[in-house]
């Protein structure tokens, strides 16, 4: 169980920086679903609900989402299941239950940087940015390979464009975290594969992905470029499977992602 000391609602972003700030243990507050599991002691926590940080909206070039979007709504909403071949959509729709997705938004769980998130692993995979309220905004893949410093995500844009992608996952049962996901996706030429749930936190194969981008697709090339992707990134051991396993997998899921973004029309 956790414990919160103080309470309060800001009505600006700046009001929430400066709760945020004043003590080392203030904290944003997300969905709460993890912080149920554990027994962190919480000064002030500051809750966001205020600040209108809940929608999806396109824009020129650009697809916006809230911080406080939950997953369900991702899930649901047209404009994400119509790009990208629904690939945000199917990145979330077998986390845990729908009662779970309800509550769960999207900035806490990209801020967190979770190694377990299967909705990071989708978002790698495509052209997006992080907006953080001190840090500005930056690429998504700049942002996870940055220290974790305090700061408040407050919006996430992803690039319109027609790239095609697909995520995949092995788990235990359909609700369970995942064991290893991946996302593999192609714009043009260029094809980027994301491993995520290794079980640390998603990240891209920049060699397998440039080899895939440069050479004639066959099933020889795939075949080194999957063998190539769990040569490039580490796999760790966990009670959900081991470092060993967790290769395997991840080169046949790879293998048979490529061929079906492939075949994508």
């Amino acid at each position: 169980m956790f414990t919160i000391i103080d309470l309060v609602q800001p009505q600006t972003l700046d009001e929430a920086y400066r709760f945020l700030m004043l003590r080392k243990n203030n904290a944003i507050l997300g969905g709460c679903a993890f912080l149920k599991m554990g027994s962190k002691k919480i000064g002030t926590a500051i809750e966001l609900s205020k600040l209108n940080l809940n929608y999806i909206n396109e824009t020129g070039e650009y697809i916006e989402i809230g911080a406080l979007t939950t997953l369900r709504d991702i899930e649901i909403n047209p404009i994400l299941s119509e790009r990208f071949d629904g690939v945000l959509t199917s990145a979330v729709e077998n986390i845990i239950g729908i009662q779970f997705r309800n509550v769960v938004n999207i900035g806490a769980a990209v801020f967190s940087k979770y190694g377990f998130s299967d909705v990071i692993t989708a978002l790698l995979a495509l052209d997006t940015e992080v907006e953080l309220y001190k840090a500005g905004r930056m690429p998504l893949n700049e942002f996870l390979k940055s220290p974790c410093e305090k700061d408040i995500l407050t919006r996430i844009f992803i690039k319109k464009n027609a790239t095609k992608a697909l995520y995949k996952s092995f788990r235990n049962s359909s609700t369970d975290f995942s064991i290893l996901n991946l996302t593999v996706s192609k714009l043009d030429n260029k094809w980027k594969i994301v491993v995520g749930a290794r079980p640390n936190t998603a990240m891209i194969a920049i060699k397998a992905s440039n080899l895939l981008s440069k050479e004639e697709l066959s099933e020889i090339l795939v075949e080194e470029v999957a063998q190539m992707v769990t040569e490039e990134l580490t796999f760790g051991s966990n009670m959900r499977g081991s470092a060993e396993y967790r290769r395997t997998i991840c080169k046949v899921l790879v293998k048979r992602a490529v061929m079906e973004v492939a075949s994508c029309k």
